[in-house]
């Protein structure tokens, strides 16, 4: 398949071509110019007619024309400087000189109602007029910031006290972290930041850490390792708070004392401390809460296959796990140990440590040997704390 070009436009004739357009901003500017001379040309031939025909303070016409021609001028001056001034300045120039003239209009009445001569009075309201327009003039371009209109709406509102840094943030107690289950629900963007470890927080990590019981040393590394994964995280802020509250050593009041402070909202799976934050209005995000809610849920009369790990405690009792660690107790399965069957559920308890699931074997399904790899996988998962080891 082949490709045209597009045909070239053919070049215009002289006369059809376009002007520049870069011409025509400069003949309007060079146009409103002209326009401005004029008007001040006129302006000052105007001044100089009006005091000679007047002829202000018996001046004479050379005299009078000279004063005029400096009026004129003065007023162009101003005008040039108020030409290069902002929208604002100029607004709150006007406002204030308003302002003054008032003031000056106040003070002029209380003058004229004394008993001092006229000649006096005039110039006493005169000056006055001319310092309080200055003063006015000159505060109100000052102060123009304050009629802008972005800023109005802020002067009339009622000043309210800015809000904590922190707030709407996450306090992490220790056991989550611990726990490790916290960086795989902020990978999978459950819970956004800002995360806040205060440094409370990370002193009993390290002395868990260095503990010298191995099983407490290996929590804390793992803790600080989960901490350093989450921190790595580019979607995820996380904020180390040096503010340390020093009315109480124990680790769960300060998590409270600066929920409490900065509005935020604590993660942990610390029962305790989940009621007392709970009972003080402290919102609590527990993560034990979030897995139990998305746990699959099985309803009587379902069939699931399962890794028969060991024998129950009742008689003729095989025990499996699911792969969230939900106890499975299955009658008639001891003689199946190490094999993968299907079962049929046949009631769900609620325990205050999970869910367990009670079953029997599928008398139409077979039973399946399970790979030796397979075997190694399931029999770590019988050791999973924080559920029941037996069916009573």
């Amino acid at each position: 398949m082949s490709r045209t070009l597009p045909e070239l436009p053919q070049p215009l004739p002289p006369d059809d071509r376009p002007r520049n357009l870069a011409s025509i901003p400069k003949s309007a500017d060079a146009s409103r110019q002209g326009n401005t001379w004029l008007f001040r040309i006129v302006l000052i031939a105007a001044s100089c007619a009006m005091t000679v025909g007047l002829s202000p303070f018996g001046l004479h016409r050379w005299a009078a024309a000279g004063l005029g021609l400096a009026l004129s001028l003065a007023i162009v001056a101003v005008e040039h400087r108020l030409r290069n001034s902002s929208d604002t300045a100029l607004l709150g120039g006007v406002v204030g000189g308003l302002f003054g003239a008032l003031a000056a209009l106040l003070v002029a009445i209380l003058l004229f109602g004394t008993s001092a001569p006229d000649a006096t009075k005039s110039f006493l309201a005169c000056a006055a007029l001319l310092a309080f327009g200055y003063v006015g003039v000159m505060i109100g371009s000052q102060k123009a910031i304050f009629f802008k209109p972005e800023s109005l709406p802020g002067i009339l509102r009622p000043r309210v006290a800015p809000s904590s840094p922190y707030e709407d943030g996450k306090l992490l107690d220790t056991s989550v972290l611990i726990d490790g289950r916290i960086a795989e629900i902020c990978e999978a963007h459950f819970l956004d930041g800002p995360l806040l470890v205060p440094q409370f927080v990370l002193h009993e990590l390290q002395m868990i850490a260095d503990s010298s019981e191995s099983l407490r040393r290996q929590r804390g590394r793992r803790g600080l390792e989960v901490l350093q994964r989450i921190q790595k995280m580019q979607t995820l802020e996380v904020r180390i708070i040096d503010d340390n509250p020093h009315s109480s050593n124990e680790v769960d009041r300060k998590l409270v004392e600066l929920a409490l402070r900065f509005h935020a909202k604590i993660v942990t799976n610390d029962f305790n401390l989940n009621k007392v934050a709970s009972v003080q209005g402290i919102s609590v995000l527990n993560v034990n809460l979030l897995a139990n809610a998305v746990r699959p849920a099985f309803l009587p009369g379902e069939g699931m296959r399962v890794f028969i790990l060991r024998e129950g405690k009742e008689v003729n009792q095989g025990v499996a796990y699911l792969e969230d660690g939900t106890m499975v107790v299955v009658d008639g399965a001891r003689r199946l140990i190490n094999k993968t069957v299907d079962i049929l559920v046949t009631s769900v308890h609620q325990t205050p440590a999970g869910k367990m699931i009670f079953g029997r074997l599928d008398e139409h399904s077979s039973e399946t040997p399970i790979p030796p790899g397979k075997q190694a996988s399931a029999a770590s998962r019988a050791t999973r704390p924080g559920f029941p080891e037996s069916t009573e």
